[in-house]
């Protein structure tokens, strides 16, 4: 019986899709790394936003970046991250997770927080902009 092209064609095209099958259920598996089963249901979850004046856009970034490592260090900190807008030099998002509001706080609270925030005047358009969330699930 002679092979047809279509047969071919669909025999190699459900070959090449077996790979990502086996990728998107890999993909869809607990990760290691970030433990997402600890942070608790009904986390304290901030999503931050601050704008650099003109022309100050590096030294925000240069005040902002120690927070990074400060942050992280903090025991009650569970997740932190900082970014910076590609198309928008000076535009920076924090994601920031704490189990408690009470956590939260007295983060806030730290010299080195305080510090910063003393920063922003010269530096930044309009001071920080917050949204509190709280995490559902993971």
């Amino acid at each position: 019986m002679p092979v047809s092209f279509k047969m071919i064609g669909l025999s190699a095209l459900m070959l090449a899709a077996m790979p990502a099958t086996a990728v998107a259920q890999e993909s869809a598996a607990p990760k290691e790394g970030l433990a997402y089963a600890q942070i608790p249901r009904g986390a304290w979850s901030i999503v931050a936003e601050i704008r650099a004046k003109p022309g100050k856009e590096a030294e925000l970034r240069e005040a902002t970046l120690p927070l990074v490592a400060l942050v992280r260090s903090d025991p009650k900190n569970l997740v932190y991250f900082l970014q910076e807008d590609r198309s928008q030099p000076g535009h920076f998002i924090f994601y920031e997770v704490f189990a408690s509001r009470q956590d939260f706080e007295a983060h806030n609270a730290m010299p080195y927080v305080q510090a910063w925030f003393a920063k922003l005047p010269a530096l930044a358009q309009g001071g920080v902009q917050v949204m509190r969330m709280e995490v559902l699930g993971h």
